[in-house]
């Protein structure tokens, strides 16, 4: 199944951006990108602040994909063992989603505070760092998903590859709001509705993923 888990790994990057820590919040991040005044900044500058911001987290998640492949590379020898366990873990963080079960350090997130905004792109890609850090407990679920499929790989490369999918999944959208500032206004009102829902379908593609982990079928 080659490209599965690469095409996992961008959905999920894609869930986790509407995933509800983190889409309310979007206002925010796009008020940041035009430097605090929509309405006073260029296209071009908030999009580039944008890209900077993909930029920082992509580099630290890259770098988690790469070291995960390195740590599978030890564990190659006992990779069926190493997918049941992966994909157990998958399955149980599917089940907190679902609220079935509830695991409270996911639910946890350490978020930078500061008193004053760090100004140009080289702020917004610092940014991007601290997000990838930061916020790495809110976006938990998936990005365990994606590093899970990394290290299961046994490849440096290889599971360098998949979080530069997940954050391309994550980043996309982050590019795209910001180029389309001035027309969003209201357009993720349908998504905030619809949260239970859309943590239902997040949490059953993480159990399915898992159970295709558990028999081998994305190793």
């Amino acid at each position: 199944m080659i490209g599965m888990d690469f095409l996992l790994t961008f959905l999920e990057g894609i869930i986790t951006f509407v995933s509800p820590c983190l889409l309310p919040l979007l206002p925010v991040y796009l008020a940041y990108f035009a430097g605090g005044d929509a309405a006073k900044a260029g296209l071009r500058q908030t999009v580039c602040s944008a890209l900077c911001f993909v930029a920082g987290f992509t580099l630290v998640y890259a770098l988690l994909g790469a070291g995960a492949g390195v740590v599978g590379t030890a564990l190659v020898r006992h990779r069926e063992a190493f997918n049941v366990a992966c994909g157990a873990v998958l399955v149980l963080l599917g089940l907190n989603y679902l609220g079935v079960l509830r695991i409270p350090v996911l639910e946890r997130t350490w978020r930078k505070r500061s008193t004053s905004q760090e100004k140009g792109y080289a702020g917004s890609l610092l940014f991007g760092v601290v997000f990838a850090i930061g916020w790495s407990p809110c976006v938990g679920t998936f990005l365990a998903s994606a590093l899970s499929l990394a290290a299961s790989s046994a490849s440096a490369g290889r599971g360098m590859a998949l979080l530069l999918c997940f954050s391309a999944g994550l980043g996309v959208p982050f590019v795209l709001s910001a180029a389309l500032i001035n027309q969003l206004q209201g357009a993720f009102g349908w998504v905030k509705r619809h949260y239970e829902a859309i943590n239902r379908v997040c949490g059953c593609l993480l159990v399915v993923e898992g159970l295709l982990m558990a028999v081998g079928l994305l190793a």
